[in-house]
């Protein structure tokens, strides 16, 4: 990665590097995997939403994770998605396309477990992070398949069929969440996303 694609990601680095932070202190404290603990610092759950009116849980469970593996698989992702897109639509598209897929990706998550009697305390950024995916995806599907940095549709395809495969076949994935993030993403990127030839918004 050349130093001026960095420069144009730093939202990307900025956001992986707010992550660890709250991640690094609830693992301080010894609550990184601390389901009760995790709730009472913003994650999701449904009463507390719908009864308790809670709504910046839509947000705050964004940037929490459970352990360690599940905070470096969102992280590596959202790296390897961010440093393609930012550059490619500028710095604030980028947030806009992360934070609404977040929270579509949890509000789909609360009416598919509200619709289905169950209560769950949820967190992490793969919402917003499958956002980004289907923002990718949106963008090479309305400029006809171009590349966007180092990917092209079928390497966005491949990624999004596996990532939605593997969350399929894994106990206590959020898959609504998952499939709300990349939709909104999707249907985003292809409102959002610049041309090759336009100059990069900031």
């Amino acid at each position: 990665m050349k130093l001026d694609e960095e420069q144009r990601a730093v939202c990307t680095i900025g956001l992986i590097a707010v992550n660890i932070i709250i991640f690094s202190i609830f693992m301080f404290l010894g609550k990184s995997d601390d389901v009760m603990f995790m709730l009472d610092y913003g994650a999701m759950y449904e009463p507390y939403v719908i009864e308790g009116r809670e709504y910046y849980r839509f947000v705050t469970s964004m940037f929490l994770h459970f352990g360690i593996e599940h905070l470096l698989n969102n992280m590596i992702m959202l790296g390897a998605l961010g440093f393609n897109l930012e550059p490619e639509i500028g710095k604030i598209r980028f947030l806009l396309i992360y934070l609404f897929s977040g929270i579509f990706g949890n509000i789909c998550s609360l009416l598919w477990n509200t619709a289905r009697a169950e209560t769950v305390v949820s967190a992490g950024a793969s919402g917003a992070v499958f956002g980004l995916m289907g923002a990718l995806l949106g963008i090479v599907v309305r400029y006809k398949g171009r590349m966007i940095g180092k990917l092209n549709k079928k390497k966005i395809l491949l990624l999004a069929a596996l990532s939605i495969y593997i969350g399929l076949t894994t106990a206590g994935v959020d898959n609504a969440a998952h499939i709300g993030g990349l939709a909104s993403g999707f249907i985003l990127g292809m409102m959002l996303g610049a041309a090759k030839n336009q100059s990069n918004p900031k």
